[in-house]
């Protein structure tokens, strides 16, 4: 039976509910009773656009006379903070900084660092006034926009944007620091995103062909003075090695040949795996014979043939609304907006450092505010304590909306985080030598068209080190993963995650892997759908990649999930009490270290045995809180033992899937209700068999036999109505019989609380 913890985690939460409404109800009257307009408050500044530095900071507007008033700016606030808590202990009630409706220019980040905290049960808080949009911006407005009249631009543009094109020049409007386009992707570090342009609050498209959609490499010829790549062998694309290349391939078409020559043409690409993106750049075109040589060094990937691409930077391709080209010699910005000029707001990212840094401090907590417009980071905790981001917006920013890292008790607390160039939470925390928790936590929060400048490793939400948190999160829209961990014994639970991995493949909504000492984390009670993936491999909805062990999976739903639970080689997973519908596969078990992971294991590749003795997992805390390493290189370590699949309920394709020549006997099945016509697709060691596996269904005698302690039925196993999303479990389910408990779909996703005011539509 399930452990008394996961039994009261699946209770409904009614008194942690009633007490949220009490809370909000006590602070909403503190907050009413100290925010009258035109009023001071003893423990409380305020800043606005309308205000001062010369002020005392203590009223909310200028008085009469104006003679005082609120701050101008955040730095005065600041100043008189330090000023507050140097010469007088914070009161019970803690101490407020009002932010006014307005917008607040950002030219380098805001720091707040030790002698700016507040104290245990006494926050200084840095709110937005009740009722008014704060906007912290990284960038500029820009105006004056006119049109194209300059008869050599004109010719490069295409007869249908002509007449559309608009064109300003930054240096007029005093911005001469355009930044860089650089070679950015998968595996290369986090930099900040070069100038973009934004037009009512959504990112425009650098100038690119195709306009949507991708052009196929068409060849990566096998001959060359240089081999650049050998390519890897174990997965190859016509007989090549992928990835194998001489320094060049070819395209389709003949697009390239209407192109100026004196312009910076990139490309961004999945260049040899549909999980790996890069954006790099063409050292030369040649058009006769249809080439294009990249500049050095080369992408790490390789090239391969048919893989995606598409071309971006070119001012010949600015031919659809929402289209620009930014000419960094000139200074000139060609736009051609998706509606008229003088009807939406236009501005530029300039900030190129994180917005927001809290360094060192504690017991902050920022609210209620709109971060946007930066080529950097949202906002940075560096270290601290019981810091807390609640409410905020952070949209349209280059790099990552929030990064915790080091430090206790940090969080990010019923945000929305949309639009960001590279992810949305980072959390680090704990120390993993010692498996002391961080504690840090990412909660009630809604992430969605994240990844927009990088596709992919930018994930929603990223945990790393020793007990954190990612729980009541909503996570949709993007090109590749929704949630990332590594470390030891973190929770992710009570999230909603859907339409993830939309244009890649071999990738998972939540994924983890390659290193055996990542123990004790917890995956439950999330609700997986409508997960897409086109590339090579698909999707899956957890996936324990590369030997990643001793994972909790319990309590979740999985809706049209891909191959929903994938466990890649790994051991001691425990997969308990989920849902299972309408998936390519339910569970999933490869032996990869039998067959083209071998590497791991013959002395090629030491990443396992190394992150082991990184931890010294033969001593305290790591031998007495994980046992089972002691003898895992004395037992196999390529086969997938001790993996146990307890009470689930499947009515997906088919129930299992099977590579690498896995015995079934290896995966303990117990008390699980099984719908599928489809038992089990088992492939063979040999991955040439990769495609022509065996099927067992049903009437596969000798491999039913080998399912039982399972229960196989026919059609619905007792859902409310499946057909509409509701998984919840008739009386007289088959599976209540087995002891299955019911999942708490009623508690998964966002809730309302006191900076989550309503929740967004389905």
């Amino acid at each position: 039976m399930p452990s008394r913890e996961i039994l009261a985690a699946a209770r409904p939460r009614w008194d942690l509910q009633m007490k949220k409404i009490a809370l909000f109800c006590l602070s909403w009257l503190v907050l009413t009773h100290s925010c009258v307009t035109g009023q001071s408050s003893e423990f409380a500044f305020y800043v606005s656009p309308s205000g001062s530095d010369a002020w005392s900071g203590k009223l909310d507007q200028p008085n009469p006379a104006a003679s005082d008033g609120p701050f101008l700016t955040l730095q005065r606030a600041r100043q008189a903070v330090r000023d507050f808590t140097r010469l007088q202990k914070l009161p019970h009630s803690g101490l407020t900084v009002w932010i006014r409706g307005g917008t607040y220019p950002f030219s380098e980040s805001f720091v707040l660092g030790k002698e700016d905290s507040g104290q245990e049960g006494r926050l200084v808080r840095w709110r937005a006034f009740p009722g008014e949009v704060v906007r912290l911006v990284g960038g500029k407005q820009i105006s004056g926009f006119k049109p194209v009249t300059d008869p050599p631009i004109l010719a490069r543009l295409s007869s249908s944007a002509r007449d559309h094109v608009m064109q300003v020049d930054l240096r007029d409007q005093g911005i001469r620091d355009f930044g860089e386009l650089k070679t950015v992707g998968m595996g290369l570090p986090l930099q900040p995103a070069p100038l973009e342009l934004f037009f009512n609050g959504r990112a425009m498209t650098l100038a690119r062909y195709p306009n949507t959609g991708w052009l196929n490499i068409v060849d990566v010829p096998q001959s060359g003075e240089k081999l650049f790549h050998k390519g890897v062998t174990h997965t190859p694309k016509d007989g090549i090695p992928r990835g194998r290349h001489y320094g060049r391939f070819t395209y389709p078409g003949e697009r390239p040949s209407r192109w100026g020559a004196l312009q910076e043409i990139w490309m961004r690409g999945y260049w040899t795996w549909d999980w790996a993106d890069a954006q790099i750049r063409a050292a030369r075109i040649d058009t006769s014979s249809h080439t294009i040589y990249p500049v050095e060094p080369h992408y790490k990937y390789g090239y391969t043939k048919e893989q995606r691409f598409y071309f971006l930077n070119i001012l010949e391709e600015l031919d659809m609304p929402g289209e620009y080209y930014l000419d960094r010699s000139t200074g000139i910005l060609y736009f051609w907006p998706p509606q008229a000029i003088a009807s939406g707001d236009v501005f530029v990212s300039l900030l190129d450092q994180s917005m927001l840094v809290l360094d060192d401090a504690s017991y902050l907590s920022i609210e209620g505010m709109i971060f946007e417009g930066s080529r950097g980071n949202g906002i940075v905790i560096n270290g601290g304590r019981h810091n807390r981001i609640a409410g905020c917006t952070i949209r349209n920013i280059g790099n990552v909306g929030v990064i915790v890292q080091g430090g206790n008790d940090n969080g990010v607390l019923s945000c929305d985080i949309y639009d960001t160039g590279d992810g949305g939470i980072r959390l680090d925390g704990g120390d993993r030598m010692t498996l002391s928790p961080g504690r840090h936590y990412a909660t009630n929060n809604h992430i969605y068209r994240f990844s927009r400048v990088n596709l992919t490793y930018r994930h929603a939400v990223q945990i790393r080190g020793v007990g954190n948190i990612a729980s009541h999160n909503r996570i949709h829209d993007a090109p590749h993963e929704a949630i990332y961990f590594g470390g030891n014994e973190h929770s992710i639970e009570y999230n909603e995650i859907f339409n993830i991995v939309q244009e890649t493949g071999d990738a998972g909504a939540i994924h983890t892997g390659r290193n055996y000492t990542w123990r004790g984390n917890k995956i439950r009670f999330n609700y997986f759908h409508d997960l897409h993936g086109p590339g090579l491999f698909g999707v899956m909805g957890v996936y324990l990649d590369d030997f990643m062990s001793g994972t909790t999976v319990y309590g979740n739903i999985f809706y049209r999930a891909g191959r929903a639970m994938f466990i890649g080689g790994g051991r001691d997973n425990l997969v308990e009490n989920n849902i299972f519908v309408d998936c390519e596969a339910s569970v999933h078990i490869d032996a990869r270290g039998t067959t083209w992971a071998k590497y791991y294991f013959d002395g090629t590749y030491n990443v396992l045995t190394d992150s082991m003795r990184a931890v010294n997992y033969d001593r305290p805390p790591y031998s007495e809180r994980y046992p089972e390493l002691l003898s895992y290189y004395d037992d196999e370590p390529a086969v997938p033992k001790n993996n146990r699949v307890f009470r689930n309920i499947s009515m997906s394709q088919k129930w299992l899937d099977i590579e690498d020549g896995v015995d079934v006997d290896l995966l303990k099945m117990e008390n699980n209700v099984i719908a599928d016509s489809i038992l089990c697709y088992w492939r063979g060691p040999d991955v040439k068999d990769a495609l022509t596996g065996m099927v067992f269904t049903r009437t596969d005698t000798e491999f039913v036999a080998r399912l039982t302690g399972n229960q196989l039925i026919e059609g619905d196993p007792g859902f409310s109505d499946a057909a509409n999303g509701d998984f919840r479990l008739n009386q007289n389910s088959p599976a209540l019989k087995l002891g299955f408990v019911p999942v708490p779909m009623d508690s998964i996703g966002l809730y309302l609380d006191e900076f989550r005011k309503q929740l967004p539509n389905r």
